[in-house]
């Protein structure tokens, strides 16, 4: 069986949710639509990254997911066993020479919070099932070249996601004049959920927020992200500040990017803040989302003065799994209370 898929007229470098700047294996984390410095020719010292630099994108993606960013950025899909779906990327050449790339697939997982890369080509059984039309590319100073990515589901394959990266590499080995490899890649992550019937349900819950501030001085909000649902989300989004002191106001602050959360998951999204941001108290808003998923969590939250230290939350209000605090317990508490008492008065003046 066959998907049919819809080109991408326009992608953005910011669709990369949770690709942050990171290295794995000493080399660039996959950015799609961003470009990864490459080396330079024979016997010579790099230029830069703005002279020798490659990139990636992708440039189709299913019908049913035109509104979901993710799948503008990464290859994501639910397949049958027995699927087959293609997928093409663009590779470019940012450099004012030619160079050669090397175009291949290798292994991915999700774990504590990361989307981890396998060192150089280990394969996995998502490579297993993937094919491309090229292995190599001669690109010129500037040039650009499509490459057309294939993945056969087995018949028998069992149900699961599973991940991958298809890799557009570059570099040479070492040589009398280099003692060191220097390789650079940039990649499109896959996540590929098989299984018959419906696609599991994305989402995910703020179970907490945590004032603090770092070893650097910085303020810093801390959000604990719980993966409710059934496929792996790359988490994003940035918070607001109000009712500060002296009615100040400030953001919104992206949420530190880079936080990948496998099914049943839990991690920190972390949003740094500026040293010199008042300890407060604040009327704090974070708005995180994955895909099309996105939840918005609200508190009252004050700073501590020193780096390690305990902040205060003072009331908390989330319309995605923040549990209230005690004070807000107390609260309800109460009303039920007074509520019960108003109950038994109007019992008693019934009977009268």
């Amino acid at each position: 069986m066959r998907r049919s898929v819809v080109p991408l007229l326009v992608l953005a470098a910011v669709q990369a949710v949770g690709a942050g700047p990171a290295v794995a294996d000493g080399m660039p984390t996959p950015v799609p639509g961003t470009a990864a410095p490459g080396p330079a020719g024979h016997g010579e010292h790099p230029a830069g990254p703005e002279q020798r630099s490659i990139g990636i994108r992708l440039l189709d993606a299913p019908e049913d997911r035109r509104d979901d960013p993710r799948a503008q950025a990464y290859i994501v899909d639910h397949l049958a066993p027995g699927s087959t779906i293609e997928r093409r990327v663009e590779v470019s050449n940012e450099s004012s020479e030619p160079m050669h790339v090397d175009v291949y697939a290798a292994a991915a997982s999700v774990t504590k919070g990361q989307f981890a890369f396998a060192a150089e080509r280990t394969p996995n059984e998502l490579t297993g099932w993937t094919s491309l039309d090229a292995s190599g590319l001669d690109l010129p100073a500037h040039g650009a070249a499509q490459v057309r990515t294939t993945v056969r589901v087995p018949a028998n394959a069992a149900a699961g996601e599973r991940y991958g990266v298809i890799w557009a590499q570059t570099g040479g080995p070492a040589d009398r004049a280099h003692n060191l490899a220097i390789v650079g890649r940039v990649g499109v992550r896959m996540y590929l959920d098989i299984g018959a019937g419906g696609e599991p349900v994305s989402d995910f819950e703020i179970e907490r927020l945590t004032p603090g501030r770092g070893s650097d001085g910085r303020a810093e909000l801390r959000a604990r992200i719980h993966n409710t649902g059934g496929r792996a989300l790359d988490i994003g989004g940035a918070l607001t500040l109000s009712d500060g002191p002296g009615g100040l106001r400030a953001g919104p602050f992206p949420a530190r990017t880079g936080t990948t959360l496998a099914p049943g998951e839990r991690a920190e999204a972390v949003v740094p803040l500026d040293a010199r941001l008042p300890e407060g108290p604040w009327s704090v808003e974070l708005k995180l989302g994955s895909g099309l998923v996105d939840h918005a969590a609200g508190a009252t939250v004050t700073f501590p003065s020193t780096p390690g230290g305990a902040g205060a939350v003072t009331a908390s209000a989330a319309g995605s799994g923040a549990g209230a605090t005690p004070a807000v317990a107390g609260f309800a508490a109460l009303g039920l209370a007074a509520g019960y008492l108003l109950f038994l008065g109007f019992r008693r003046r019934s009977r009268r």
